[in-house]
């Protein structure tokens, strides 16, 4: 089994969120985690809970790297700040990927830093996986999208690359043999979006082994279309975040209509098993997190508000694509390019 790094400091509810998640994960599974934080109060944490010792390690540093904290800055002046050295492990062998709920530009930048690129490869990609309709047997319930934030504007080169590694990842993680893949565009002709998406689209269009299904737009979104959906970083984040709100609103809506209408309330009654079946699939803590693609070691990134469940299948998703040869599949695509 895989060791994973884990970045015990980082997150909203780090650490101890982080450190149950572990505790978990080493009864459930054979994987090896190393902790990297403040050793005094990770086994501070771990004393009150049921664990395996056997498959936990500490790494310790004073350091960490806040939610609220300026990226650059902080990387710059903490050099050993709990997402650097985690990230150093990796890229040393003493583990095999790494995961975080921290700070996300901070752990773009450890990757950058620390990591290589996949020879190649022109710019890595933060991707993040949302909950859509299903349109044929076996699809899965989780769309991935990328780029969604660690670059700000792409060319066709780099569209066509976030499509190849978007389609590596979703082979081997969500083992849907052939993915749809599509770019988010104003329209779904060939022809819209300017030079770099009409150029992207042609590439794509000329690629064996990738099943190319065009633009989608906006609307198509949270249908099942697509499997993999490619954009540039800026457009991807507003998109990403757009989502989060929208769930949010309405959550928050209907449980403000239930308390102030008994109409609604009744209604809302009548529909729990539908609405327990939507709170299922938009919980971030059953996917754990989305991989940053393009380095040769790879960073699953959880959720800044992961539970301890969320870190759970968070590492559980790492081993997984470690044992799965992502970074090694996306290297053959690449080369193959």
């Amino acid at each position: 089994m895989p060791t994973i790094a884990i970045d015990a400091m980082g997150g909203d509810l780090a650490p101890d969120e982080v450190v149950k998640g572990v505790a978990q994960v080493s009864l459930d599974t054979d994987i090896q985690c190393v902790l990297v934080g403040d050793e005094a109060q990770v086994q501070a944490i771990l004393d009150g809970l049921a664990y395996n010792p056997e498959q936990i390690s500490i790494q310790h540093t004073a350091e960490s790297i806040g939610m609220a904290e300026d990226p650059k800055t902080a990387v710059r002046h903490k050099r050993n700040a709990s997402i650097l050295v985690a990230a150093r492990l990796v890229a040393d062998g003493q583990a095999e990927a790494l995961v975080t709920a921290g700070n996300t530009g901070a752990a773009v930048l450890a990757c950058a830093q620390h990591f290589k690129l996949i020879r190649g490869v022109r710019k890595a990609a933060l991707a993040s996986v949302y909950p859509r309709q299903t349109e044929y047997p076996g699809q899965d319930q989780l769309a991935l999208l990328l780029d969604v934030g660690a670059t700000i504007r792409c060319d066709a080169t780099d569209l066509v690359q976030f499509a190849l590694m978007g389609n590596a990842y979703a082979r081997r993680i969500s083992k849907v043999p052939s993915p749809r893949v599509a770019l988010i565009n104003m329209g779904s002709e060939e022809s819209k979006g300017g030079e770099v998406l009409t150029h992207a689209y042609r590439q794509l269009k000329t690629i064996g082994g990738v099943n190319f299904i065009g633009n989608i737009e906006g609307n198509d979104l949270a249908k099942g279309k697509a499997d993999v959906i490619v954009c540039e970083g800026l457009l991807g984040n507003v998109v990403l975040k757009l989502l989060e709100g929208l769930a949010e609103v309405v959550a928050d809506l209907a449980g403000t209509a239930a308390r102030e209408n008994w109409r609604w309330k009744l209604g809302l009654m009548m529909l729990a098993s539908g609405f327990g079946r939507l709170r299922d699939m938009t919980d971030y803590a059953a996917y754990g997190g989305a991989p940053i693609l393009g380095f040769e070691h790879l960073l699953i990134k959880s959720h800044g508000r992961s539970n301890a469940r969320a870190i759970t299948n968070a590492i559980k998703v790492a081993a997984k694509a470690v044992r799965d040869g992502v970074t090694r599949e996306i290297a053959a695509a690449i080369e193959q390019l």
